[in-house]
This record gives C-alpha cells, structure tokens and sequence, in this order.
C-alpha cells in the first residue's frame, strides 16, 4: 500500500514530467520545492505549510448556532479518509489533510467563530459518524439526494458533476446510456457515480444491449493503474478529480461529463448534517457570506474548480430521485 506521502509525492512527479516539458528549466515550480519551502504540483501547494484562506468570524452568523456547539467551540467535521486531489489528500508531511473540501470547511468554521476538529473515515463512517453524533459537519463531496434528506439536512456549497475518463487518445465518447454498453467501467462503491452507472447498465438491458461489467477498487491509484493496464475502459469518478488526474498525469482524457444527480437535474454538494440537528442554518449562512465577500471564490480557484461555483448556499434543494 503507498503511504499517504508517497501517494502525494507520486502526483507531484506526475505533474513534473508536462510542467517541465512545457517551462523548459524551472524546477522549483515543477518539481515542486520553491524558494520559501512550499511543495508545488504545478501551481498547487501540496505542502503541509498551506497559508490556507481565511474569514472572520460574524457574530450574526455565529448566533444561528445551537448553544452547545458554541459553547464548545469547534467544528467536529468528519472527512473521507481517501486521497482524492483537489478536492481531499494528504500533503507530503504524510498527516496534514488538504484540499478544497477543508478549505471550504475552514472558511465556514472561521465565520461561526470554531475551530475544526478533523477526522478522517472511510465513506461509510462519515454517516455512521453523522447518526452517532460524532461528527456536526461532513464536507467531503456529498450529494443531495432525496434518500439521504430523510436523515441528513444540507447546505449546498458545489454544483456536483462528475466523469468519464479513459486512456489518451480513445475515440469513444460517452453521452448516454447506450455509450457505455458492454464496456468495462470502474466507480467507487456508495457513490452517486455508482448509482447511475447501476441505472444505465439497466437501461441497456432493458433496451436489448449488453450491461456495464462495473469493477471496483480500493484507491484512486488502482483505477489508474487499471486504466492504463487496459483492464477496464473507463472511469467514472467526481470531475474535479479526474479534471485534476488529466491535467496533472497526462496518460488519460475526459471523454464525458454529466450532472452528479444523473440526467434529470443538476446535482448539488453540500455541507451535510443530521436532521434536525440546528446547524443547518449557520452553515447556510456563513456560506452566503463567503461567497459574497469573495473568499469563496478564491478558494474554488486556488484548486481549479471556479467552473463549479454556486451563487447562493440551498437548504435541502431538490436532490438525486430515489431509485
């Protein structure tokens, strides 16, 4: 199994090989040790040392808050302990989490007046985590659905797409369900992207074509590897994700994307919380509030996901139909 450091270190050669490619003899951008220290892929800081972007606390936002939480003051936020770049991975220390979901998180937490209390899981406990009480927050790539409403209350913060990628310079092309019949695609088991691809290998059947042979791995790495080896033609992942794999490793293409709620509206990612709990909200509000002041936006664009912005935090907007 790669350690976390190595798993970081290997995206940062990645990335290496096209930047220095294309800037002739600027390692220090390339390689990814500049002069003040930081650890670069690209233009992407991967070391501990984030100089994260920050807010200040609003005290009418932070009075939404159930009593308790502030009297406590910390944000007890639950993360899928997977390495995931932009949006959650570990920097080359082997131990400090970063990317684009904790960032966001971090601005939230500055606005409410708490400090974050971070604990990485696998996905499934991010929701044992939220039922238990655990966790008061997940910000972790989670989507609305109708099922998950039920339990959870959420405060969008992403529009949610997602992808297909495969081997550079494949021809296929993926818009509909009859495209992806009989081909081999992996996704992550739970997901959004799971249910769909489930949902269009049916359609397939149903229409007299061959299903999905849908496999499944334990990392992001054993995809690519997979992918590159020829086992499995595709994989459908978070677009941000692949964005990133694409950019960063230059051995695969996007050859698809679509709204993570399927085909019938645009899927939403949001701060996701028990029901019920009072820390909706907040979490609503300290987001309008950052994305008015701008440092939203700058998040977003530090880790290339400008594309995905959202004018405005939803509580519990229309979500992924049940099956």
């Amino acid at each position: 199994m790669l350690s976390r450091r190595t798993l970081a270190l290997s995206v940062a050669a990645l990335v290496a090989a096209p930047l220095l490619t294309a800037c002739g003899g600027d390692s220090d951008a390339a390689t990814g040790t500049g002069k003040g220290g930081s650890e670069k892929v690209g233009g992407i800081n991967i070391g501990p040392d984030q100089h994260r972007i920050h807010a200040k606390k609003v005290d009418a936002i932070a009075a939404k808050l159930p009593a308790a939480v502030r009297e406590r003051g910390t944000l007890r936020l639950g993360g899928s302990a997977d390495a995931s770049p932009p949006l959650g991975f570990y920097a080359t220390d082997d131990k400090t989490r970063i990317g684009s979901e904790i960032d966001l998180a971090t601005l939230v937490a500055d606005t409410l007046g708490l400090k974050i209390e971070f604990s990485p899981v696998s996905w499934e406990n991010l929701f044992v985590g939220l039922d238990s009480g655990k966790f008061d927050a997940v910000f972790s790539n989670v989507t609305v659905t109708e099922e998950r409403k039920e339990k959870y209350d959420f405060a969008t913060y992403r529009l949610d797409n997602i992808a297909f990628e495969a081997k550079k310079g494949t021809s296929w092309r993926v818009k509909e369900p009859k495209d992806v019949a009989g081909k081999t695609i992996a996704v992550s088991s739970g997901t959004n992207q799971e249910k769909i691809l489930v949902d269009w290998s049916k359609q397939d059947e149903k229409a007299g074509l061959k299903p999905v042979s849908i496999k499944y791995f334990q990392k992001d790495t054993d995809y690519y590897l997979a992918l590159q080896s020829g086992r499995i033609d595709a994989y459908l992942g978070p677009s941000p994700s692949a964005a990133y794999h694409v950019e960063s490793a230059g051995q695969s293409q996007i050859i698809g994307t679509l709204s993570g709620a399927g085909d019938r509206i645009q899927g939403k990612i949001a701060a996701t919380t028990k029901k019920d709990s009072g820390l909706v909200d907040a979490y609503a509000a300290a987001l309008d509030h950052v994305i008015k002041d701008g440092s939203y936006g700058r998040v977003l664009k530090r880790w290339g996901l400008s594309t995905e912005a959202v004018e405005k935090s939803e509580i519990n907007p229309p979500g992924l139909p049940k099956p």
